[in-house]
Order: C-alpha cells, then structure tokens, then sequence
C-alpha cells in the first residue's frame, strides 16, 4: 500500500491511471463484439493509422491528438466498406491501410529532424507524454464511448451474434457496425499515448480471449473482460514502477500471464468434464 500512496503522489502517473482505467474498460468492452466477428486485428491496423497521422501531425506542428482522432475514424469507416462490399477482405484491408499509413508516419519521420523522441513515445508508449489538456479529451471521450457502448449494448449484442436475423427483425446492423468501428477508433487513439502503437491492440484481444476461456454468455464474459482489463492495466502500472519497465509492455505482460491462467483453468474444466462423462457412460 505504501508503495500505491508513493505511486499516486506523481501527478502525472495520476493522469495514467485515470486515462488507463478508462481506456481499458472501453477495449475491453469493444473487444469482445470485434474477437466475436473476428476483427480482432482491426486495433492493430488502426493504430498504425494514428501513427501516421499523428507523425504528419507532429512534423506540421499541430497537437497530435484532434489531428489523428478524426483521421483514425474516417480509415474505420472506410475498412468496415470495403470489408462489407466484399471488394477486399477484411485481413487484407486491414493489412493494406495499416502498412500505407505506417510508410507514410516512417517516411515523415525520417525527413523531420527532431520528431525521433516524440515518435518513439508514441510506438511504445510513455505515461509522460500526457499533458493535462490530453487527459480532459481522454476522459471525456471514453465517457461518451462507455456510455453509448452501454445504451446500444442489447444491439451491438444482436449484430455481433446473428447480422442476418438482426437484419431481419428490423436492427440497423449497417449503422450498429459502423458505431463499434468508431468507438474503436477513438479507443485506439487515446489508449497510444500510453501503451504505444505496437501494444495498444492487446487492450482489445487479450481480456475479450481471457474471459471467453472461462464464461460461456455474453454479459458474462463482458463483466469479466472490463475487470481483468482494469485489474490488468493497474498490475501493469505497478509493475513497471517498481522495476522501471515500460508501462505498455508491463499491461501486456499482465494481461498474458492472466490468459494463461485462464488457458489453465479451462483445460482443469474441460478435463474434469470429461470424466464425467467418461464415468456416466461407464455406468
């Protein structure tokens, strides 16, 4: 406890975990809708876009963030068309705006002197780099993703299991899809400050596949993502104070070591399960 009243007495590591936290539930609660409709590497792909943008940015000097934000939703929108009119697939469409947008932010990069520092925070992540004006934006726009998350949930629910039958009982899947594609665009965009562009993917992947090897419902699964996301995303901030490793590597280290647990306790589960069936039919 000593060591948490120490952690908190930083104003800036505050920030982190305010914006953390926040974060953290908002991609955890996205991820389990984009694991299910297998867009897990759509976090991925988005943010090597912000990369890109925020590095044209940086080199016009302009702040990095209202500058990617819009430049990050218009690219999810324009996957989720071409993934929906069927011509690209939704991997290679992924793969093509994600490589494009990554030799755009390495080439701007390379012909600005002085942008290596502020680029390298952002490709791994520095809880330093968020000044106060980043966190007002931050909480504000991961208020306003938890909240419509949680007023279109029964929707984004029906789209993300059956978006035939959804069609069909008169759901606007079209608009429900575009609205998951959006929300994960902002997430992707706050959560680089901290976690970096390389990491940031994992606060959508990891807790969503942690908690489906336990649960088996939707809520369930939902509730159990948003802890671990947090439990993990605090872990990860301890850790990497203590021993001075960086703070997104140290999430991702966390949320994998409660995914193998889990990868532990479903195989105890399943083989249990079939000895019993093993027994009954013996019986």
């Amino acid at each position: 406890m000593e060591m948490i009243y120490e952690m908190l007495s930083y104003s800036f590591i505050v920030r982190a975990f305010i914006v953390g936290i926040l974060v953290s539930l908002c991609a955890s609660l996205l991820g389990v809708s984009l694991v299910l409709k297998r867009y897990s590497m759509i976090g991925d792909g988005l943010s090597h876009v912000s990369f890109g943008a925020l590095a044209v940015a940086l080199a016009m000097g302009y702040s990095p963030l209202p500058v990617s934000l819009p430049v990050v939703v218009i690219a999810a929108v324009l996957l989720l068309r071409l993934s929906e009119t069927g011509k690209l697939r939704s991997d290679a469409a992924i793969a093509l705006i994600a490589s494009s947008s990554l030799a755009i932010g390495i080439t701007v990069t390379s012909l600005t002197s002085g942008l290596t520092a502020d680029i390298d925070s952002y490709m791994f992540g520095s809880i330093l780099a968020m000044s106060g004006e980043d966190v007002i934006l931050s909480v504000i726009l991961s208020v306003i993703v938890l909240g419509l998350y949680l007023v279109c949930y029964n929707k984004i629910f029906a789209v993300t299991f059956d978006e035939n039958f959804s069609r069909a009982t008169g759901v606007r899947v079209s608009f429900y899809n575009m609205l998951i594609a959006i929300l994960t665009a902002v997430t992707i965009v706050l959560g680089m400050r901290m976690m970096g562009a390389l990491l940031i993917s994992s606060l959508i992947i990891f807790p969503a596949l942690t908690s489906m090897r336990v649960l088996k419902s939707f809520r369930g699964v939902v509730i159990c993502s948003a802890v671990l996301s947090v439990v993990a995303f605090v872990a990860g901030m301890i850790i990497s104070y203590e021993y001075s490793t960086p703070v997104g590597a140290s999430v991702v280290l966390a949320n994998l070591l409660f995914f193998l647990c889990a990868v532990m306790i479903g195989g105890i589960k399943k083989e249990k399960k079939n000895s019993s069936a093993i027994k009954k039919n013996n019986n």
